[in-house]
Order: C-alpha cells, then sequence, then structure tokens
C-alpha cells in the first residue's frame, strides 16, 4: 500500500477521503456500495477475491472480480447482512499457483474474511484449497472445471471429497470434455483428430475426458503435442501434427496461445477447425488469431440468453464497469451471492467471530436459490447441480451459441 500526503493551502469544508493503490485492496465498490439507512455499526467483513488482474487471463479475472463486486454493492444496498458492511478485497494470482497461495495466505491471516471467490485456474485451487481449508474458510469458484477438485483423484471411480470448504458453480471436465467429443465426432463429423495440450491442470485433465469420448465414438486420435503455457511460435508444433493429416486439432488449454495456435495453423495451411473448452471462450481468443469455424465449449447457457440473468446483466451495465463480465461473470455473481446468503443466516441475531465460518460453510451446503445462471445449489461434493454446457462457434468474427445441453442428456 502507498500512503499519500495531501497538502493544500486552503482547507475546504468536509472530509478529504485518501485513496490507497496497490495490487491487493479492500474496495467499495462503484458508487459508494452502501445504504446510509443501514445499520452498519458493528463493522465491515471481508469477501475474498482470489483470480488473475493482469496478464494474459486478467480479461477472465477482471470479469469475476467486478462481478462479485457487484453482488456486495446490493448486498449492501439491501442491508443483507444486518449490522455490516460488505467489502470485496481482490487478489491477483496472476494465473500462478504460488502467487495463488500467497493470496490465500493473505486472505487467511484477517479474521474478517468471511469467504473467498475463486479461483480461476485449477491449477491455481490445489495450491489455495489447504491454505483455506485451515482457516474454514469456504471458496466457491465460478470457474474452475478440474474434477479432482471437489472429488479426488479417482473422481471416476471412487470419489471422495477432500476440502469440505471447497464448492463450485459450474460443471466439469468430466461433463465438459466429452460434450465436446458428441459434437466434433457427431455433428461435425471429425474422425481424425489431434491433440495439443499445454500441459497444465486444467487442460491436461479435459484433453484427456476429450480423447476417451471421441475415441468411443468412433474417432482416430492422430497425433498429440504438447505446448509451453508461454509459447509464441507454433511452428514446431504444427510441423509435429501435420504429417497425420486432422480434420480438426483439440486444444487442452487457454486462449492466450490457442488464438495464436490457430492463426498459425492457418498461416501454415494447416486450415482445420480448433476446438477448445472454457479456457479458449473469450473474445481474446478471436483477437489473437482464432479464425471462422473454431469451436469452444463452457459452462452453463448463454449468459445474455438467460431470463434469470437479466437483472445481472442490466445491473453490471449500470455499474459503467470499464471491462466485460465475460465467460465466468454471471457465475462470479452467483457464488458470491451464495456466500453473502450463508454469511447473513450466520450472523443472524449475533456478531462475527471467525468462529462463525463453520456455520458459514454449512450454510453453503445447504444453500438453494434461483441465481444469474439457473439453479445454485450443490451436490455431497461441493459440486454444482447444474451441468449445463454450451458448444459455441466462431462466425462473423464472435462467439456464436451453437448448441446447448447437458452431456448425455
Amino acid at each position: 500500500m502507498r500512503n499519500q500526503t495531501v497538502k493544500a493551502a486552503v482547507l475546504v469544508a468536509g472530509a478529504l477521503l485518501l485513496t490507497a493503490c496497490g495490487t491487493n485492496k479492500t474496495e467499495s465498490g462503484a458508487g459508494g456500495g452502501g445504504s446510509q439507512s443501514c445499520d452498519q455499526s458493528k463493522g465491515t467483513l471481508v469477501i475474498g477475491v482470489i483470480a488473475p488482474q493482469s496478464g494474459g487471463l486478467s480479461a477472465l479475472g477482471l470479469g469475476i472480480k467486478n462481478s462479485a463486486q457487484l453482488a456486495a454493492d446490493q448486498a449492501n444496498e439491501k442491508c443483507a447482512v444486518k449490522g455490516y458492511k460488505l467489502a470485496v478485497q481482490t487478489e491477483d494470482d496472476q494465473a500462478t499457483a504460488q502467487v495463488g497461495a500467497q493470496a490465500a495466505t493473505r486472505l487467511s491471516s484477517n479474521a474478517s474474511v468471511v469467504g473467498v471467490v475463486g479461483t480461476l485456474n485449477s491449477s491455481v485451487a490445489q495450491s489455495v484449497q489447504p491454505i483455506l481449508k485451515g482457516k474454514n474458510i469456504v471458496q466457491i469458484s465460478p470457474a474452475n472445471t478440474n474434477p479432482s477438485l471437489t472429488r479426488g483423484a479417482d473422481y471416476a471411480t471412487a470419489p471422495k471429497r477432500g476440502f469440505e470448504n471447497y464448492f463450485r458453480v459450474c460443471a466439469t471436465d468430466d461433463l465438459q470434455g466429452p460434450f465436446a467429443a458428441k459434437y466434433l465426432v457427431g455433428k461435425a463429423g471429425k474422425k481424425n483428430i489431434a491433440i495439443i495440450t499445454d500441459g497444465k491442470t486444467y487442460g491436461e485433465g479435459l484433453a484427456a475426458e476429450f480423447k476417451k469420448q471421441a475415441e468411443k465414438d468412433g474417432a482416430k486420435i492422430a497425433t498429440s503435442a504438447k505446448v509451453g503455457e508461454r509459447d509464441t511460435d507454433f511452428s514446431g508444433v504444427i510441423a509435429s501434427i501435420r504429417g497425420s493429416n486432422p480434420d480438426a486439432v483439440y486444444y487442452g488449454g487457454e486462449y492466450p496461445q490457442a488464438g495464436p495456435l490457430s492463426k498459425q495453423m492457418k498461416d501454415a495451411g494447416l486450415n482445420v477447425p480448433v476446438m477448445g473448452g472454457d479456457g479458449i471462450f473469450d473474445p481474446k481468443y478471436i483477437e489473437l488469431g482464432g479464425k471462422e469455424g473454431d469451436l469452444s465449449t463452457s459452462v452453463g447457457a448463454p449468459t445474455e440468453t438467460l431470463d434469470t440473468a437479466k437483472a445481472f446483466v442490466d445491473a453490471y451495465k449500470a455499474k459503467g464497469f470499464k471491462d466485460d463480465y465475460s465467460a465466468y461473470g454471471a457465475f462470479s455473481f452467483d457464488a458470491t451471492n451464495a456466500i453473502i446468503a450463508a454469511l447473513a443466516k450466520a450472523v443472524e441475531g449475533g456478531d462475527w467471530s471467525d468462529s462463525k465460518r463453520t456455520d458459514v460453510l454449512k450454510n453453503v451446503q445447504s444453500y438453494s436459490a434461483e441465481g444469474a445462471t439457473g439453479s445454485v445449489k450443490f451436490d455431497e461434493y461441493g459440486d454444482s447441480t447444474n451441468k449445463l454446457l454450451t458448444v459455441y462457434k466462431v462466425s462473423g468474427g464472435k462467439w456464436v451459441a451453437d448448441e446447448t445441453g447437458t452431456f448425455g442428456g
């Protein structure tokens, strides 16, 4: 934090607000975020957000932060948590596990932190989960899709919950990968597919689930290759897959690499569709080189088509946030509201102390409401009961929804 000293020759009537600048800060939100008619005499409670605010994935992380702020501001206006004001403290994890762990440590050292919204990346979640668990701090992710985070390494055959403080409001990769394969092999008719991954937890897990279903549906995995998450020149990997003559490429990873990969493939004469998961579903993918006909899956139904999301979209626009709510904004809004409702119930008729975190956890587990993304509630592992997924196609320079449903449904 940087302290600012303000000098003036003339004293102006009224209070002078000193603004603290820095990466990590407590925000009151646009327009003050509180109602003067609310009793907030008991103090301020903090909702943490852990998500990338800088770097290649910041477009997604900023949407998560802003949407959490919107939920907190609305709660303050409605006096949702009696006696308290809510503030949002955003931590930039830089999409890196080590930085995410540091962010979780900072938040967990504050007894006023009631819960955390985040993370974006499954690999970051793996480092954050045990730290927040140590202080019984509820964590609800709007975006993590790796199944092992809720159901353990043997999630397919022997699911076991490792962190009872961890929840998510989105569908998982053991649904998303097969959903993509059903579309690419069945509807799009691609039978000779190359798989490229970035080696990270999310990309590897998603691609593995895709591969199992694609082969089951009769496709051949022509070849597999890996790129580094900081690579910019993909000529080597393109050359390595060209000989197998793929009619599509499935990419397990995120848009900073996927967009340029698609463009470089086309420029090299390998003009076949690239498909990926929710990690590439952002306008940035197209800006970085994603081409017409490329495909992605993402969690939920398109936000702008949902009647349940209309109030969220209108309120988000009214706030005037510089950044779009992006792929996970509505999910972040719902995750934040689940924490707020659980908190309000935990402090009803009493005062906050960090011992109340256990009550918040129990209340989140039993939470059920209609949110921006639809029905919001959790199963015994902390997974969302909302399994909707959507396939999007690049058409006319933007992502257009092509099919919404559930895997096997």
